[in-house]
């Protein structure tokens, strides 16, 4: 297998990176991605065929894209050439063609591994067309961006998407393990101390092995190292979480998801992990006026006031003190009776509206503010439903001429259930005023 550091013009002898020193020399070696290289998985069976297609390799840093990659070259007798989307260009690309078409003459095949392929442009991803077409190249993409919406669905529709996951706890442990084999002794941590590192690489092994890396370098023969003083030995980075990609719309959507569901404790978690993640706190806030809405609506009336007052209350104070309001807010959102019935209602009726056209009210719903108005008949007939004893005079406000539809059905739960037996009542009593011949 080529060797980066030889690439590179150094020697074997110099220092390297744990995590270099310890890059899977198989397929076997790699962590976390069985779903896709164990017996019967989509890689193992192209391997298995000797026909290995173009892919896409899509997942988060540090999960083994790269090395899969060059292992796929080797296990296939493919030279292996290496391109990054942030450093290469138009020029650098068509070298590689070049050097892949004088190896095609030889008998000799090239696999191009594209590292972050969403960073090309739209041209430059249609360049890569002709020669995946001819089988000039394998092409293996690697990203961390969603491929439907980065990729060119042409390219897509040339290469198989893989996802790799990011690494688990037992994966991170297993390089752990590895690396105190390397170094010849275990890591200076307590069992407490041991999670939290595993923790702080949030899934990726190549940072996991760099933070061990910096254990390493405290003296041997030490005491072994507590969980608040592995944080002040090592930096710990920022969650991942890119307020403008795909991170940003499945963190808000867990968050909804879960208020939905009534999962009160994962809402906390996702609205915390936004937070630390450093997304705008009013983005959540306008979020949470929406679930109110959308998904509480009549089932709790109280909610979408609790979650316009979070807003407010955030504006006012600011972070971190404002953040609790958010906090009470999904609570809040979180335990109350769901309803949507509002917003099906809204857009039943939204679609009878335009269904309808511009059929005008009842005489008696019109406006009548002058007395030429009076005298052609608007608001000849209308009854004021405070004077009318038991406060419903039972009118249909529907356009003259048209079923009247019924758009809200409410839930029977919570605060709707009440509105359920007055919608009962009227109903009753706008069919007693037409069985006794009362409408207009």
């Amino acid at each position: 297998m080529s060797d980066l550091f030889q690439s590179a013009g150094l020697e074997r002898q110099a220092p390297r990176p744990l995590a270099d020193r310890l890059r899977p020399a198989s397929l076997e070696e790699v962590v976390g991605q069985d779903h896709l290289l164990a017996e019967g998985a989509p890689l193992r069976r192209m391997l298995k065929a000797k026909r290995l297609s173009s892919i896409i390799l899509w997942g988060p840093p540090g999960v083994g894209k790269t090395t899969i990659a060059r292992l796929l070259a080797d296990q296939t007798n493919l030279e292996f050439e290496q391109i990054s989307a942030v450093f290469s260009g138009v020029a650098d690309l068509r070298k590689v063609f070049e050097r892949a078409e004088a190896r095609r003459r030889t008998g000799k095949g090239t696999l191009l591994f594209v590292d972050e392929i969403h960073r090309f442009n739209r041209a430059q991803q249609d360049g890569f067309l002709p020669h995946v077409e001819s089988g000039l190249i394998t092409l293996v993409g690697a990203t961390t961006e969603n491929p439907s919406f980065e990729l060119i669905p042409a390219l897509l529709s040339r290469a198989q998407v893989l996802v790799l996951n990011r690494l688990d706890e037992a994966a991170i442990e297993t390089l752990m393990q590895r690396a105190e084999k390397a170094e010849g002794r275990e890591l200076p941590l307590t069992p407490e101390a041991r999670k939290t590192l595993i923790a702080m690489a949030d899934g990726d092994g190549r940072f996991s092995l760099n933070l061990a890396e910096e254990v390493f370098l405290e003296p041997e023969g030490r005491a072994p190292i507590e969980p608040e003083e592995l944080v002040r030995i090592v930096q710990r980075r920022a969650p991942l979480y890119d307020k403008g990609q795909e991170a940003h719309y499945n963190l808000i959507s867990a968050l909804h998801k879960s208020v939905r569901g009534s999962d009160v404790d994962a809402a906390l978690y996702w609205l915390a992990r936004m937070l630390s993640g450093g997304e705008d706190p009013l983005y959540i806030a306008r979020r949470l006026v929406r679930m109110a809405s959308e998904d509480i609506g009549l089932g709790d009336p109280t909610a979408l006031g609790v979650a316009i007052a979070a807003k407010d209350a955030y504006d006012f104070l600011g972070s971190p003190e404002g953040e609790l309001a958010l906090a009470q807010a999904v609570i809040h959102l979180a335990t109350a009776p769901k309803s949507n019935a509002a917003y099906t209602a809204m857009g039943a009726a939204m679609r009878a509206a335009r269904e309808t056209g511009s059929l005008p009210p009842p005489a008696y719903a019109m406006n009548a503010p002058t007395k030429l108005m009076k005298e052609l008949g608007y608001s000849k007939g209308y009854e004021y439903d405070p004077n009318v004893k038991d406060g419903a005079s039972g009118l249909n406000y529907f356009p003259p001429g048209m079923k009247r539809e019924r758009f809200y059905e409410p839930f029977d739960t919570g605060f709707e259930r009440e509105i359920k037996k007055r919608l009962a009542y009227w109903d009753g009593v706008r069919a007693k005023r037409a069985r006794d011949g009362k409408e207009d």
